[in-house]
Order: C-alpha cells, then sequence, then structure tokens
C-alpha cells in the first residue's frame, strides 16, 4: 500500500497540515519538525509529488518543453541540461511535440491558452515575428533554445559563424570548391549557415556557385537526416565536377554522407555540425556547439524569470568551435 501525507503526520505526531507546510518549504514551521518530518518520509520511502505540492499555492511547478522533434541528437542533448538544471529545482517537466504538416503557430497558441505550465521552454521553434508578437501578450514566462526574439530570454548559438569556420578552415587547407551538404532552406538554422558558407567564400576571392549547394531528397525532419545526408553525398559524389571538400549543416547529414562515401569507395573531407557524442567515435570533424549548456542556461533563466517577472530580458549567444578530427 502506498504511503500518504496520513502516515508521515502519524508517525512524526503532528497535523497533516504541518507536514504539508513541511514539504511546501513554510517558514512557520521550526527546524526540528522539519528535520523529524522529512526523516519520517525518507525511511517510508515518500516523496511529494511535484504537482501536488503546488495545489495550495494555485500553481502547477510545471515546466512545459515544445519542440517540433524530440527524437534526434541535437534535442535529445539540449534536453540532457534542461533535466541536470531541474534535478535541483521542484518543477515536473513535460514535453510537447509540435506535429508537423499543422500550423505550429496554432497548435502552441492553443497549449498557452490553457495554461497549462507555469514557464515554457521552446527548442528550435521559428516563428515568424508578428507570431513571435502575439505570443508576447500572453504574458507567460518562455525562454527560446536555439532560436531569437528580442522581448524573450534566450539561449543560441551564432550559426553564422560556426559555418564560417568550417569553410574558412576548408580554404585555408587548400580546398577551393567547397560543396554545402543542406537542408530545407526555409529552416532558420540552414539560413544562417548558408550566410556563414558564403561569407568565408566571399572573404577568400571564391565565386558563389549554387551548384555546390546539394540536399537529399528526403525532408523528413527539414533534411535533417542520415538518409538525406547519404542522398546528398551520393548526389554529390555522381557531379562530373565533384567538389575538394563538404560541410554538412549536421552531424547527423554527415554520418549518413560517411556510408555513402563507403558504400561508393570515394572519399572527399567532411565537417559537421552539433559535435553530437556519435561524432567523436566515427572520426567526424564538427563545428561544437554547447548543447547541454543550452539546455541548462535556458531553464536557469526560465526559472528566474517564473520568480521574477519584471527582470531584464537575457538573450544569451555562445560562439561555436570548430572540432578537427
Amino acid at each position: 500500500m502506498a504511503v500518504t501525507i496520513y502516515d508521515i503526520a502519524k508517525k512524526a505526531g503532528v497535523s497533516i497540515a504541518t507536514v504539508s507546510r513541511v514539504f511546501n518549504k513554510s517558514s512557520v514551521v521550526s527546524t526540528t519538525t522539519c528535520k523529524r518530518v522529512m526523516n519520517i518520509a525518507n525511511e517510508l520511502g515518500y516523496y511529494p509529488q511535484v504537482y501536488a505540492q503546488g495545489l495550495a499555492s494555485k500553481k502547477t511547478n510545471r515546466i512545459l518543453v515544445i519542440a517540433p522533434i524530440m527524437s534526434n541528437y541535437f534535442f535529445m542533448e539540449v534536453l540532457g541540461g534542461i533535466q541536470d538544471k531541474l534535478l535541483s529545482c521542484s518543477y515536473e517537466l513535460n514535453i510537447f511535440n509540435v506535429t508537423l504538416g499543422k500550423d505550429p503557430f496554432e497548435q502552441i497558441e492553443h497549449i498557452l491558452k490553457k495554461r497549462s505550465a507555469e514557464g515554457y521552454l521552446f527548442i528550435s521553434i521559428h516563428l515568424r515575428k508578428s507570431e513571435w508578437q502575439k505570443l508576447h501578450k500572453y504574458s507567460v514566462p518562455i525562454a527560446l533554445i536555439d532560436e531569437y526574439y528580442p522581448n524573450f530570454d534566450s539561449v543560441s548559438v551564432d550559426n553564422t559563424e560556426g559555418a564560417y569556420q568550417a569553410v574558412s578552415h576548408f580554404i585555408k587547407s587548400g580546398y577551393k570548391r567547397i560543396a554545402l551538404l543542406s537542408a530545407c532552406a526555409t529552416s532558420l538554422p540552414v539560413r544562417d549557415r548558408l550566410e556563414g558558407y558564403k561569407k568565408a567564400l566571399k572573404e577568400h576571392h571564391i565565386p558563389f556557385d549554387k551548384n555546390l549547394i546539394v540536399t537529399g531528397n528526403t525532408l523528413y525532419r527539414d533534411g535533417f537526416t542520415e538518409k538525406a545526408g547519404y542522398e546528398a553525398m551520393r548526389s554529390i559524389l555522381s557531379s562530373p565536377a565533384k567538389p575538394d571538400a563538404c560541410f554538412c549543416v549536421s552531424d547527423i547529414q554527415a554520418i549518413g554522407a560517411q556510408k555513402a562515401m563507403q558504400d561508393v569507395n570515394q572519399s572527399i573531407p567532411l565537417i559537421g555540425y552539433d559535435d553530437i557524442k556519435l561524432a567523436e567515435y566515427v572520426g567526424l570533424s564538427t563545428i561544437r556547439q554547447p548543447m547541454k549548456d543550452m539546455g541548462y542556461y535556458a531553464t536557469q533563466s526560465l526559472i528566474d524569470r517564473m520568480t521574477n517577472t519584471d527582470k531584464a530580458v537575457s538573450n544569451t549567444i555562445y560562439t561555436p568551435e570548430l572540432i578537427l578530427r
């Protein structure tokens, strides 16, 4: 039979109200009583549910993550950082996946109207400026990860700089025809990484060739998949004018590209983007973005906002790092 708050109160010799105050960290309970109640709770293997703790204060004690995909490596790394932060906090974490093929703004607005959480973490949700403005009117704590809007706290990476570093390294190594293994052109990270690619070419007086921008045929998950990387690399290697090197806009595509090169027994230098754990084990050079840190500090920023709605907006932009393997 499950241990209840009544069992704790009976064994501690205090009222149910006192036990409730202890779990809600009320200052009106003596230190001695708090220790006795908590020791008994630990002894009986009882820990209050976060949601139940919030009922008395009419708070949900819940943080909701909103993301388009939770099954890829980037999101799992970011989620790890979020969970690391919440280990020391009394908040329950829920996840809402934005359904592909449906209007993301409508789905998000519906969630906010329900007030199903005290705070919201948006991971790689890319909306129009007018849509961000509409969400701002709900006056709920929101923090963005891998996105920027001036009225919301955010943690992101300079994607333009990351691509610039990768392509500049290739050029300095003597490569001139550098392919960009891309993904869906409407994706904000892709647009920023294309800008960095072009910036490096321009700085080194190399003409931009649109024929060197290649995507796979599979645009599931906006093309950020192994299969899309495989398809794009097969197309690159079958080109009459094969490039000297290739910058991939994500590690997961680069891993698919490596398999394509193995299958046709051809090879060109690759640099990916993200530095997922798998990259080290397959010897992939990449642009590292601090995914766990992004999740951790965005969560910290959100909690700060939840406890102080008047605090100044914080926008953190990390500079990525070239990792050569």
